[in-house]
């Protein structure tokens, strides 16, 4: 069935593409944050290992919400980790040691490598693809990471 929401096909593909990446980022990091939740050492643990599962459960949710933008847009979401390592930004290979400050300094990083990416994407969307639907969506998203990010700033 054809989708008829007043963006043209062409700049439905570019679109889904770019969430298609953003998707594979949320996914690796909604994973290494629940590494870092199963991981965790230190006197902090208690603490540290529900932090980071109060992050991995808002970043599922994320996770969820950007698949779902990417069928709105009438295309299917990429759902293999194949997939998502081929499309990510990120790394999934771990450089930290598995104390709290590790892999917070990692997590933090990862959050604001999609920061980053969604700030160069939201006018390009509203723009160059005329889908300003999803430019106020991704907009909603770097929100969310800011505010993860502050958190995890916070413990540095």
């Amino acid at each position: 069935m054809n989708t008829e929401i007043g963006i043209s096909e062409a700049n439905r593909n570019a679109v889904a593409l770019e969430l298609s990446k953003l998707l594979a980022d949320e996914f690796l990091l909604y994973t290494k944050t629940r590494n870092a939740h199963w991981n965790v050492e230190g006197p902090d643990f208690h603490s540290m290992h529900l932090f980071f599962e109060a992050q991995y459960t808002q970043l599922a949710e994320v996770v969820d919400s950007v698949a779902e933008r990417i069928r709105t847009l009438g295309h299917y979401a990429p759902a293999t980790l194949a997939e998502f390592l081929r499309l990510t930004h990120l790394t999934e290979k771990s450089n930290q040691d598995n104390t709290s400050a590790g892999f917070t300094k990692e997590l933090l990083a990862d959050h604001e490598g999609i920061i980053i990416f969604i700030r160069q994407n939201i006018n390009v969307f509203a723009t160059k693809y005329e889908d300003a639907g999803t430019s106020d969506f991704i907009t909603g998203l770097m929100e969310q990471h800011e505010k993860l990010a502050w958190m995890l700033r916070a413990h540095l």
